[in-house]
């Protein structure tokens, strides 16, 4: 039995990085796009966000969460860190970030992306990264 949630906690893991490389890759609206990397565990984190617990049941409640800004704005250099402490996973615009998992990456490439944002009453994100 823990070998079948190990397996399927694996599975949703990769899924999550595949789309999240595709999402990055190829489904920005503009034809610009940024390259991200993880970051070191020793990066000042720049931009920082946290998904509190129960964000789900307030969505599915029609309450309008407001935890990013509908613009998004970084430096090349810079690192980002969302961390979800909700039960369930949230799409930020290229990002999707798991029930109870913490996201960080550094920018490494200027670029825009335009994508959906669960956790955004607009349900939509702008990305803008600089040199």
């Amino acid at each position: 039995m823990k070998i079948r949630r190990r397996i399927a906690q694996c599975t949703m893991a990769l899924f999550a990085s595949v789309l999240a490389v595709t999402v990055v890759g190829g489904c920005s609206n503009n034809d610009a796009s940024f390259e991200v990397l993880d970051a070191d565990p020793e990066a000042v984190v720049d931009h920082g966000y946290e998904i509190p617990a129960g964000a789900g049941q307030a969505l599915d409640a029609g309450t309008p969460l407001e935890i990013f800004p509908p613009e998004f704005q970084a430096q090349v250099g810079q690192t980002l860190e969302i961390v979800n402490l909700d039960d369930r996973g949230h799409l930020v615009g290229p990002w999707f970030v798991g029930a109870g998992e913490t996201l960080r990456q550094t920018f490494a490439s200027p670029g825009t992306f335009i994508g959906e944002c669960t956790v955004h009453p607009s349900g939509q994100i702008v990305v803008n990264i600089f040199a």
